[in-house]
């Protein structure tokens, strides 16, 4: 019989609602020296990926100079912490969806494209980081998502097997990183998906194996 062990959330988009807070503050940097990336673009080909690799992409598609990606990371970070500490409060449905989860004996991971920092931030000011036996961020890996190493090194590190867990996620990059390690995936559209009743549907059509 199917078990599962764990639930590994993805974050922007998952546990935060922070798609947007990154984009603004990706393109405040950016207009530093006249650059930036379009609505469309942020939602179609930019969401998921670290803010490194979407640097690489402007280099590539609008011809931004690379010795410029250090300091735009770092005005970028900056912006999105400002953001950070105005806006990300405690939601209560995740609240209450980790607390079950861990009260239920699952292990709690968050594997994010974000910066440590980021992740450490924004999880402490939603008050999750009591939940959360591990955080994997993209300085933790040599490829972010889609690549499935962040999610492999997280599953490795919790000794559990991909098929003992469920990842939660909500852009193609971080499913399809997600199903390349072997773990099973719950998509969800918003953060308001994100509930304890859908999670534990999923698992429970996993391990009847419906899936």
């Amino acid at each position: 019989m199917k078990k599962i062990e764990a639930v590994i959330f993805d974050m922007d988009g998952v546990l935060i609602d922070a798609k947007e807070w990154h984009y603004e503050a990706l393109n405040k940097a950016l207009a530093l020296f006249g650059y930036q990336i379009s609505r469309y673009e942020h939602l179609v080909t930019y969401d998921g990926l670290p803010t490194r690799k979407k640097l690489e992409m402007l280099s590539m598609e609008q011809g931004l100079p690379v010795q410029l990606h250090s300091f735009i990371n770092e005005m970028k970070q900056l912006y999105t912490m400002e953001i950070v500490y105005a806006k990300c409060n405690p939601v209560f449905q995740h609240e209450y969806a980790l607390s079950q989860l861990k009260a239920n004996g699952y292990k709690i991971g968050v594997a994010s494209n974000s910066i440590k920092n980021s992740i450490e931030v924004m999880m402490k000011k939603s008050a999750l980081s009591q939940y959360l036996d591990i955080i994997m961020s993209n300085e933790d890996v040599t490829e972010g998502k889609p690549n499935p190493e962040i999610y492999t090194k997280t599953i490795n590190t919790l000794k559990l097997k991909p098929e003992q867990c469920l990842v939660v996620e909500d852009n193609i990059n971080g499913i399809n990183a997600a199903k390349a390690a072997g773990a099973y995936v719950l998509t969800v559209g918003t953060v308001q998906d994100v509930t304890f009743d859908n999670i534990m549907t999923m698992i429970k059509t996993i391990e009847r194996g419906d899936l």
